[in-house]
């Protein structure tokens, strides 16, 4: 007599190695992603496409001390005005390099151009920014690595939004007690008149998003940071922070606290 067919299914299930079973229960998921997206896209080239359009300005750092996504963070002392400007390098005594703003667009070749002239006397680099710009982020983190430099957060300082990922590129880290350490999800503006049409805006923005993560999580990885940091990132909206505890921050590798309490 033929059987039911849930139990012919079970009976094929069980007949299957585990390594099978994972594999069958990933596409499976894969195929309930892929018809998430479809729904997406049919949902976004349906819709008004203005409503993706964003004032033309550098990507800037959505930091509100105020709304945190945990609990607020350490206090910042420094004056938001003074964070809001374009990234300033100043060299200090002790061999300090002092990074104190946003990181906008064009920061990146600043910096190289300052370490070309004077990287000879620097021996450590003293962030205390917002964030902004990931593409600068990272390739100023990735020549301080190359030359060996350290990194550091003084206490009242803030490190957030993409700035972290400069801090990742100490040969040694130290963030001091005090030191407000944050981040959240990348995001980005479109000027208008820049604005492709329907799928192909949402298409870009997911391929650039998932782009610019796996660039993040291979930064971390050569860095010596646990990738998982990121996860905090990635779990937070763009107009929130994610605040590192000091024994997060120790847990991942991004940073120690070598300071008196």
């Amino acid at each position: 007599m033929r059987q039911p067919f849930g139990r012919r299914l079970l009976g094929r299930i069980a007949g299957l190695d585990d390594g099978n079973i994972l594999r069958a229960a990933f596409f499976a998921m894969l195929a309930g992603t892929l018809g998430v997206l479809y729904i997406d896209y049919r949902q976004l080239t349906e819709a008004d496409t203005s409503a993706l359009v964003a004032p033309h300005q550098p990507v800037l750092p959505a930091f509100d001390p105020d709304s945190p996504a945990t609990a607020p963070g350490p206090r910042v002392t420094t004056d938001f005005e003074t964070l809001r400007r374009p990234l300033s390098i100043a060299l200090a005594n002790g061999g300090v390099l002092e990074l104190t703003g946003t990181i906008d667009p064009g920061s990146a070749e600043r910096f190289a151009a300052e370490i070309a002239a004077r990287g000879e006397y620097v021996e450590t680099v003293r962030l205390n920014s917002p964030g902004g710009s990931v593409n600068d982020a990272l390739a100023i983190g990735a020549l301080i690595r190359n030359k060996g430099f350290a990194t550091s957060v003084a206490r009242g300082a803030l490190c957030a939004s993409s700035c972290p990922l400069v801090l990742a590129g100490g040969a040694s880290r130290v963030a001091e007690h005090g030191a407000a350490i944050g981040v959240h999800q990348v995001y980005a503006t479109i000027a208008p008149g820049e604005l492709p049409a329907g799928m192909r805006a949402a298409g870009d923005a997911m391929s650039d998003a998932q782009k610019t993560t796996a660039r993040i999580t291979r930064h971390l990885q050569t860095m010596g940071v646990d990738p998982a940091l990121w996860l905090h990132a990635l779990e937070t909206p763009p107009d929130r922070l994610y605040y590192l505890t000091p024994e997060e921050m120790a847990a991942y590798r991004l940073a120690v606290d070598r300071s008196p309490v």
